[in-house]
Order: C-alpha cells, then sequence, then structure tokens
C-alpha cells in the first residue's frame, strides 16, 4: 500500500509540476510609454494615478517624476516604480511576495499574471493621456 502512495504522489509530480511552471514568464519590463505632446508633467502624473487606482494600485510614494506603487491582490503582492520624464513613461518592478520571482540561469521569472497586469496599466495610461491631450 505504502509503494502504491509514493507511486501515486510521484506521478502527480509529474504531471502537475510542468503546470505550475508554465505559469512562469520571463521577468521583462514594458518598454517606455510615449508621452503625447503638449501634456505637462502634473497632468502625467494624474494619468499615471488614475491607471494605478483603476486597476487597485495604491501610491506608496511619490516625488517628482517618480511614482511608488503596491498592489495587494488575495495572497499576491507586487510593487513597482514608475518614473516620468518629458518624453516617456516607464514601469520597473520593485519587488513581490507570492509571485514566484526566480532567477535561473541568469534570467529573471515572475508569475505571468504579473506581466498582465503592467500591461493592463501600460494600456490604462495610454488611453488615460490621449483622453487628456483631447480635452
Amino acid at each position: 500500500m505504502r509503494i502504491i502512495h509514493l507511486l501515486f504522489v510521484v506521478i502527480s509530480l509529474a504531471v502537475f509540476a510542468p503546470a505550475a511552471e508554465a505559469r512562469k514568464s520571463p521577468l521583462v519590463d514594458p518598454d517606455p510609454v510615449a508621452i503625447p505632446a503638449g501634456l505637462d508633467s502634473g497632468q502625467v502624473a494624474k494619468d499615471i494615478k488614475r491607471a494605478l487606482a483603476g486597476r487597485g494600485w495604491a501610491v506608496t510614494d511619490e516625488q517628482p517624476g517618480r511614482i511608488d506603487s503596491t498592489l495587494h491582490l488575495r495572497d499576491h503582492v507586487a510593487r513597482i516604480r514608475i518614473t516620468y520624464d518629458d518624453t516617456h513613461v516607464r514601469f520597473a518592478y520593485i519587488d513581490s511576495i507570492n509571485l514566484d520571482h526566480k532567477i535561473k540561469k541568469g534570467v529573471t521569472y515572475i508569475h505571468s499574471n504579473y506581466l498582465s497586469w503592467i500591461g493592463f496599466l501600460v494600456s490604462d495610461l495610454s488611453t488615460n493621456m490621449q483622453l487628456s491631450i483631447e480635452g
């Protein structure tokens, strides 16, 4: 009976371990987002904060040209830094909890949901800035 139980555990690991690994993706910060001509830094900051709030992110620190933000989602936590100047907005990973952040053979991996969350922020920010410029 013990051998059957051990065999079941080994087979389960062989079946489900690849599925857990499939949820990990290389961690790559998104390309910088171009700021449309005519937006000042105050409006860009407002548009960034509106995108963050719309997706449940909290602003944890703000300085001219920089906003730090944290997302608490169930038992996951992600922290990012958003920097901006006159031409671009950049999103950068800071750290996380329970998002399977690992470095393997020099490549950094994270749960693929994180990349989706950041992609939504980039999209929302682009929309917000376009709406701001259109008036």
